[in-house]
């Protein structure tokens, strides 16, 4: 028998159909559908809505309800983002949540050969004749809340959900919405109490530090009964204010200091760990918003002080403790670190590892986020060999009943380098579903992006990990780049890799750019430590640099100050341009 055909010869042999009760987002997919199969066989495609299952044209690729139609029982535990793809005879049925019916729409998509590597890069193959592919797929994300923050998904909603992201992206009800936060994180002294408006009044409302109230870089006294009721009124206000939002975080300010008062330190002692006080007033939060707001989630963190898990107290079912790992080396998985420098202290002085504190957590925890880091915030150029982790760390999350993650990216208004494209594109894999075939994913990304030169930045990325994991160098967040693997030597091989893979396609501009930005990353380096390490300032080839960082696009070196203030530290020379702040949070957000 005959295998039944999509289009034929130019002609298209199925139709796409709807109900008539279809959905923004069935709509929404089904154009998608209709655009991308014209572009992949030349031929003119046609939606229509039934009325009735009688009335469903056949052979057709039916979404939602029509596909129910067709004979498909309806699935169950999909959840938004769940979907599922079924062949049924000639035809062919595919049935989501809000988000789900989008996403079966792009996997039916990528089977036929399309792939979506970043908005202005996807690949679509052309094929006249293009048969029905045979297919029974289910799939239910493990992660209910995927999210990074790279330029092109946070610039492009709709590249999002081709990426099936649905964290604090402004992604529209019309193609699926996203989780929305009432109140983002550090939200103390932003959203609850600032010592600037009341301290004076109420120095009680703030943290003791070695017998002290603290106006400055303070956090709240967790166990005043009055932060609490105004807490409570507030977050109230907050989500009556913001219907669409089920989540808000009621969390610590970005600095250390926690209370130590009286009532707080023996909260925290008890508990072995200042998470200790904060859970037991979140959990009261929590309970007081409950009745009003049923389906509101608080949000709160497990960061710096607080990162350890409490011993005895558990977050109510209402409370998402979001863990940070901001101390972490990530050039080795969590799980085989063994960097004991990257500990936090609990209250009696003894040592935590992250990769403790997630699986204490877990134990502990029914809604654990993930809050984890893929860039040198310092240094958004330098090369940050984390590649060989990206999978067993997201894979550790999810064995440890994580259930979101955020991947903390390159937060500058024009992206940045460090093939953030590729990093980006595995990511979001790797959100979907943690046990992919990376390596898959890489080589496919490579072969499009860089063409004839993927080979080559192949081989620079396993130059770069091969390094880091065969000298055991560890290297944070936040760290200069005088690190070992970036020596002039080693800088020296990166190069000439990259020469080779610019020489490959030098007849193509736009191949040839890519390769020329990601080496980028190597300039930035090499005249940082130049300047800071060998006291060489050379002021035309820093200019240079500049002009060339401009003309890609690019903004933001340093994640706290501007690209100018970057470069009058390099004159000076200073390692950072926080350097010239009082505060590294002076200069405020970039300005786009």
């Amino acid at each position: 028998m005959p295998h039944p055909m999509i289009a034929v010869a130019n002609n298209a042999e199925m139709t796409i159909v709807l109900s008539q009760q279809a959905g923004l987002q069935e709509e929404n997919a089904a154009k998608e559908l209709l655009y991308y199969l014209e572009r992949i066989t030349g031929a003119c495609f046609s939606i229509e809505k039934a009325a009735s299952a009688q009335a469903v044209p056949t052979p057709a690729i039916a979404l939602g309800e029509a596909a129910l139609w067709l004979g498909l029982d309806e699935p169950r535990g999909l959840g938004e983002d769940g979907f599922v793809i079924r062949t049924l005879g000639d035809s062919l049925a595919l049935f989501g949540g809000c988000r789900g019916i989008l996403y079966a729409a792009y996997e039916l998509l990528e089977r036929l050969g399309c792939r979506f590597f970043t908005p202005l890069c996807e690949k679509v193959p052309t094929c006249e004749n293009l048969e029905l592919p045979d297919m029974d797929c289910r799939q239910v994300p493990v992660l209910e809340y995927r999210y990074h923050n790279y330029k092109d998904f946070t610039d492009y909603p709709r590249f999002s959900v081709k990426r099936r992201i649905n964290g604090p992206v402004p992604i529209g009800e019309d193609w699926g919405g996203h989780l929305a936060y009432a109140w983002f994180v550090h939200t103390f002294e932003r959203n609850i109490l600032n010592p600037a408006d009341v301290f004076d009044e109420h120095p009680e409302y703030f943290s003791m530090v070695n017998g002290k109230r603290l106006r400055e870089r303070t956090q709240l006294c967790l166990t005043n009964p009055d932060v609490l009721r105004i807490t409570i009124e507030k977050v109230k206000k907050a989500l009556a204010d913001n219907p669409t939002c089920r989540l808000i975080s009621v969390s610590q300010n970005d600095w250390a200091n926690n209370c130590t008062c009286d009532s707080c330190r023996k909260i925290d002692e008890e508990e072995g760990s200042s998470a200790g006080s904060l859970i037991w007033f979140v959990n009261q939060v929590a309970e007081a918003i409950e009745k009003d707001f049923p389906d509101a989630i608080i949000d709160t963190l497990a960061y710096q002080y607080s990162r350890p898990a409490p011993r005895k107290i558990r977050p109510r079912h209402n409370v998402c403790v979001r863990l940070c790992s901001i101390e972490a080396c990530f050039m080795h998985s969590f799980e085989t670190c063994d960097d004991a420098t990257r500990a936090v202290r609990r209250p009696d002085g003894t040592a935590s590892r992250f990769i403790t504190d997630l699986k204490d957590w877990a134990k502990v925890c029914d809604r654990l986020y993930i809050w984890d880091y893929t860039t040198c915030f310092a240094h958004y150029p330098m090369p940050f060999p984390n590649w060989n982790v990206l999978q067993p760390n997201m894979q550790a999350f999810v064995r440890n009943n994580v259930k979101g993650v955020f991947e903390q990216a390159c937060g500058a208004a024009g992206g940045s380098t460090d093939l953030n494209e590729l990093r980006a594109y595995l990511i979001a894999k790797l959100l979907w579903d943690p046990d992919c075939d990376l390596e898959a994913h890489m080589q496919d990304f490579l072969n499009t992006f860089y063409g004839a030169a993927g080979p080559e930045i192949r081989r620079y990325i396993r130059l770069l990990t091969d390094i880091v994991r065969q000298e055991n160098i560890h290297v944070g967040f936040n760290d200069s780049c005088d690190r070992p693997y970036l020596t002039p030597e080693r800088l020296g091989q990166y190069n000439a890799i990259l020469d080779r893979a610019a020489e490959k396609v030098q007849g193509d501009p736009i191949l040839l750019a890519r390769v020329e930005k990601a080496r980028l990353s190597l300039r930035w380096v090499r005249i940082k430590n130049r300047a800071m390490l060998e006291g060489k300032r050379d002021t035309a080839e820093i200019n240079r640099f500049f002009a060339d960082w401009k003309a890609h696009g690019l903004t933001r070196i340093d994640e706290w100050v501007s690209e100018q203030t970057t470069h009058k530290a390099l004159l000076h020379p200073v390692w950072r341009g926080t350097d010239f702040l009082k505060d590294w949070w002076e200069e405020g957000k970039e300005q786009h």
